[in-house]
């Protein structure tokens, strides 16, 4: 409490310190950042409500009628589980494979898990701890499927096609499991039931993080994660969510064993007019939630079942985890951005259509304000600043109380800070992956071996991207000069 008494007597004392004679050379700005600033306001109180009403009133109705449906079969869906594991702390595994195995053993249809290990030490473990349970879990067939190191995409691939022997029914559900994250016991039985409706073809769920020690880190993951609900459930409203999330989702098994469906995953790529034919490497849950959604799937969202997932911060310092992970994230998204937007409104629904192409939109919007602050206290009046300032941290904080109602209400005082962090920051990444799709690299392990000397066609390819940028950001900043009045 104390700090958000800080917090609150920092941003007035700061609005309270300037005078309205301070912005007389400044209208012009200010009425262009309040307009841009009330567009996207106004966006994000859409999807809140959006979100309210999915959470509160939608989702409870659609999950009765799901589960009135279901209980009118005469044969539960049979579970498969398809697990990828690559440098785990085994502590995470045992936890993990633990949850997974709990999980299996509820599923009233039984249910069959592949693991897909690399190293023969995983190996080992995950056959220990399936035999200490074996007696407990009559109904559950258990694979260990050890693969070279070639890749995730391959490994899953691999998997759904020993999967795909199975002939899973049109009633039966594919659990995709990162190996870091655990799965709730009754994964089974709150899933199957939404996927009587035939429009239905895969879901995700809520998230929490399990992080030691790092506490900036797992304060700024928990933010993301309540954010992530509001959005996720805003996109449930319309039938389908922007992203299926690697780390546990839930899919109609005859499709995630059909054969497209596969080679989409092992083998997905775009070609973009710049930088030639990108391989996909990373983004495994890009490549399967475009498929859904170019074959007018719905993917949707529930809320009440969470999984937990183990994180732990990739580098030594809070900034460079963060713009690493970022990176990543971003890179994937923007990846499959482009093609879903060719998709159009008519075929995938307008607001989602929307959506899709305001995570575009959003990275020009968000830089433009700093950018225009910036300049129009430079050459205008500094009084901008504190300011800018005060209405930053006003801003962030009501929006975070409005995030917080997601999560029961309340939050520390540093999600504001790293609320507007995750923006402007996660902006600036953005727009840098924009422009360099063709870079791609796993957080534990590299995509592309390191090369003493790039060839002459990737260096010419990252030249351009550099330019390109620059270029992009140099017409950002003279519309802002534009906007503002200060050209």
């Amino acid at each position: 409490m104390l700090g958000h008494l800080i917090y609150i007597a920092a941003f007035l004392a700061l609005a309270l310190a300037v005078r309205d004679t301070s912005f007389a050379a400044a209208e012009e700005a200010i009425v262009v950042l309040g307009a841009i600033g009330l567009w996207r306001y106004g966006w994000a109180t859409l999807n809140f409500l959006r979100a309210t009403a999915y959470t509160r009133w939608i989702y409870p109705r659609s999950r009765a009628r799901a589960e009135a449906a279901y209980a009118g079969r005469a044969v539960p869906a049979h579970a498969y589980f398809m697990v990828t594991t690559f440098k785990i702390k085994p502590g995470v595994t045992t936890a993990v494979y633990g949850s997974i195995f709990e999980a299996a053993r509820r599923s009233p249809g039984g249910a069959t898990i592949v693991a897909s290990v690399v190293d023969g030490a995983d190996l080992r473990v995950l056959r220990d701890l399936f035999e200490a349970r074996r007696a407990d879990m009559p109904d559950v067939r258990f694979i260990i499927d050890q693969i070279p190191g070639s890749g995730k995409r391959d490994a899953i691939a691999r998997s759904l096609r020993l999967l795909q022997r199975e002939a899973p029914r049109r009633d039966d559900i594919m659990l995709f499991v990162d190996g870091d994250s655990a799965v709730p016991a009754d994964i089974v039985a709150r899933a199957a039931p939404f996927f009587t409706d035939d429009r239905v073809g895969a879901l995700t769920t809520d998230e929490s993080v399990e992080i030691p020690n790092d506490w900036l880190f797992r304060n700024w993951f928990d933010l993301r994660f309540m954010q992530r609900q509001m959005m996720m459930s805003s996109m449930a409203f319309g039938g389908r969510v922007l992203t299926l999330t690697g780390r546990m989702s839930v899919f109609r098994a005859d499709l995630a064993t059909d054969p497209s469906f596969i080679r989409q995953v092992q083998s997905d790529h775009i070609d973009h007019w710049r930088l030639g034919r990108i391989n996909f490497l990373t983004g495994d849950d890009k490549s399967t939630w475009f498929w859904l959604l170019s074959r007018g799937y719905h993917m949707t969202y529930l809320p009440d079942v969470h999984c937990v997932s183990y994180e732990d911060q990739p580098m030594p310092g809070f900034f460079e985890s963060a713009v690493a992970l970022m990176k990543r994230w971003f890179g994937n998204m923007l990846r499959t951005n482009g093609r879903a937007l060719g998709l159009g409104p008519a075929r995938i629904g307008f607001f989602t259509w929307w959506s899709i192409l305001d995570q575009r939109v959003s990275i020009w919007t968000t830089l433009f304000g700093p950018i225009s602050i910036a300049l129009t206290a430079l050459f205008l009046t500094p009084a901008v600043i504190p300011a800018y300032i005060a209405w930053v941290m006003f801003t962030r904080y009501v929006f975070c109380w409005m995030l917080s109602t997601f999560r029961g209400g309340g939050f520390p005082i540093v999600y504001a800070p790293l609320l507007y962090f995750g923006q402007v920051v996660g902006a600036s990444v953005k727009s840098s992956a924009l422009f360099r799709l063709d870079r791609q690299k796993w957080t534990r392990q590299a995509s592309k071996k390191a090369a003493a000397r790039m060839p002459l066609g990737a260096r010419l390819r990252s030249a351009s991207s550099t330019y390109m940028h620059g270029l992009a950001l140099g017409w950002l900043t003279l519309g802002a000069a534009l906007a503002t009045g200060l050209l």
